[in-house]
């Protein structure tokens, strides 16, 4: 107790009443957390700007819509993970190349999962880097393939920097891009995030459709040119294929 910031620990004691009860009201959070009236009005005060709370018509409080998004990304990225590994096990054992699990947020993709042990040459991606969507093939797996009207408003608002000298820095090289991905039902990239690296991708989707990850096959550029792409691209396609269905995507 004497290392932690008794403000966060008296808030989350607060937070955690509304594990065992749906809803409550001022008193009753008073006297079941036995805080001072004062600071449990201020808490919760703090808890409704910041979407943790939400208080009804009828002055109870209620755990807000901010719990159900950040339920929904922990299960959604848990769940993903857990399915998709054998697979990318399976895939790595075959080609011998960095396998890595991708997910979106907001303008961002975000690796989740890497399996690289067998590769001789290591790349720089690590669980927890974050790229945008429109640079290297397993962020642009799940550009590519999101409903046009996101497509175009993401392609509008971003600014296009370079990362390496094959990041895409026009826009209209950039949707012509993703419309042969869509034709493909793959991604391909060389040198954007890293000088003289490559990859191939392929996007996930779950129950309703929707593309939900991206994975992909990324290794040293010269090994992703002419005949050896066009069997990697089979492979990431058909991993991302099987990973779809077991989240309950039927084409």
């Amino acid at each position: 107790m004497n290392n932690k910031n008794k403000t966060v620990v008296r808030s989350m004691d607060v937070l955690n009443l509304f594990i065992e009860h749906a809803e409550l009201t001022f008193q009753e959070i008073i006297t079941l957390s036995g805080m001072p009236k004062t600071s449990v009005y201020r808490m919760l005060m703090s808890f409704e700007d910041m979407g943790l709370l939400e208080k009804g018509a009828d002055s109870k409080y209620r755990l807000g819509l901010l719990f159900l998004k950040f339920g929904h990304l922990v299960s959604t990225r848990l769940d993903i993970r857990k399915i998709a590994y054998p697979y990318m096990m399976d895939l790595h054992n075959d080609v011998k190349e960095a396998i890595n699990l991708i997910i979106r947020e907001g303008n961002e993709a975000i690796y989740i999962e890497k399996i690289d042990t067998k590769q001789k040459v290591r790349l720089y991606t690590a669980i927890g880097r974050r790229s945008p969507l429109y640079a290297g093939a397993c962020s642009r797996s799940i550009l590519s393939f999101l409903p046009d009207s996101e497509i175009k408003a993401y392609i509008e608002s971003v600014e296009l920097k370079p990362f390496a000298q094959g990041t895409i820095t026009d826009k209209e090289i950039l949707y012509e891009t993703i419309q042969q991905a869509r034709i493909d039902g793959y991604t391909i990239s060389h040198s954007e995030l890293e000088n003289y690296t490559s990859a191939v991708a392929a996007p996930i989707y779950n129950h309703h459709g929707e593309v939900v990850a991206g994975i992909s096959i990324a290794g040293l550029e010269a090994n992703y040119q002419g005949e050896n792409a066009e069997i990697l691209k089979e492979k990431v396609k058909k991993a991302a294929a099987e990973i779809s269905r077991q989240l309950g995507y039927t084409e």
